[in-house]
């Protein structure tokens, strides 16, 4: 029987807010999506780390919408919860076939961005993949404010997890994303992760990734404290085994240009403290940022060409 994504649509619980809005119906949740799929871009993306972008990219899907409202956001244009935003309506085969096309372009990495409240609509795209008998490597893109059971139904599915970890301090958490619970949600989620990949990245002959974990940390100006925090938290009640992707390109978008706190880029010195921290954990494995990559990654869903973003890592 195929696969019925409406499904879990109609009494939608994906994420932790847990809304249970009929999203066949209507766009009630906190997320403001429906069952349509809302997608901001499909794309070439280069600038994922070097085992996820490789020689020649990645096949980016970034879902609009989001279960977070960072005020910060980079992505605010397709993730800001409005009825109507940039995010364009496709049908499945219209995601499919846009997929495939760059696949044939001899990419064979598939990310999805932002899934947690797309849930249903990714696994409709993986399994008509499937059909057609396309394999990629799935990596899945998240701000992690997941919820365990939901993750439990990806196990099999899923080669590779990319989450962020925001967040050490539930004040932080709730003043920039609306989400006092982050800390503690995005943790479980994590470790769930880890569980079902272990803490070893595999890659192929190229060095690309076909299975794994990489935790992903974005440095704000100011809050070096919730970095050093968040870092100890993942070596002490996750591993120091896994691979971190320790980001340094934070810039204030216009709603927080004035911000007393963060709304300014991230000085060279603080990097460095958490970068430092990071090494005394004995977290080895990963990437860092040149210090200036803020001045490369500013993303435009805007072009109709919404790739080749630039991630300085080292």
């Amino acid at each position: 029987m195929p696969y019925d994504y409406l499904i879990e649509l109609e009494n939608c619980a994906l994420c932790p807010r847990e809304c249970h809005v009929n999203r066949l119906k209507e766009r009630n949740g906190y997320c403001e999506a429906d069952c349509s799929f809302d997608i901001g871009a499909i794309c070439k993306h280069t600038g994922e780390e070097p085992a996820l972008s490789g020689e020649k990219a990645i096949c980016n899907v970034f879902f609009a919408h989001c279960n977070l409202r960072c005020s910060y956001c980079q992505n605010y244009q397709i993730s800001r919860n409005k009825k109507k935003i940039i995010g364009r309506e496709y049908t499945l085969n219209a995601v499919v076939s846009k997929i495939t096309e760059i696949l044939d372009e001899g990419i064979d990495l598939l990310g999805f961005v932002s899934p947690s409240h797309f849930i249903p609509q990714m696994k409709a795209i993986i399994y008509a993949l499937n059909e057609q008998g396309r394999r990629p490597v799935i990596v899945y893109n998240t701000n992690s404010y997941d919820k365990v059971e939901t993750l439990k139904s990806l196990e099999g599915l899923i080669d590779v997890y990319l989450p962020d970890f925001k967040y050490s301090n539930s004040k932080l958490s709730k003043e920039f994303s609306d989400a006092d619970n982050y800390p503690e949600i995005a943790l479980k989620a994590i470790k769930e992760m880890v569980r079902q990949k272990g803490t070893t990245l595999k890659l192929n002959e190229r060095g690309q990734a076909e299975s794994g974990v990489i935790i992903r940390h974005l440095i704000l100006p100011n809050y070096i404290r919730n970095s050093i925090e968040a870092l100890r938290q993942i070596a002490h009640e996750v591993s120091s085994l896994v691979h971190i992707s320790l980001m340094s390109q934070y810039y204030p978008l216009p709603d927080v240009i004035n911000h007393p706190q963060i709304g300014r880029t991230v000085t060279k010195d603080e990097y460095d403290k958490v970068v430092a921290e990071m090494q005394s954990l004995g977290l080895f494995r990963g990437w860092l940022q040149e210090h200036e990559s803020n001045e490369y990654f500013r993303p435009d869903f805007f072009r109709s060409d919404a790739d080749s973003y630039q991630h300085p890592f080292s």
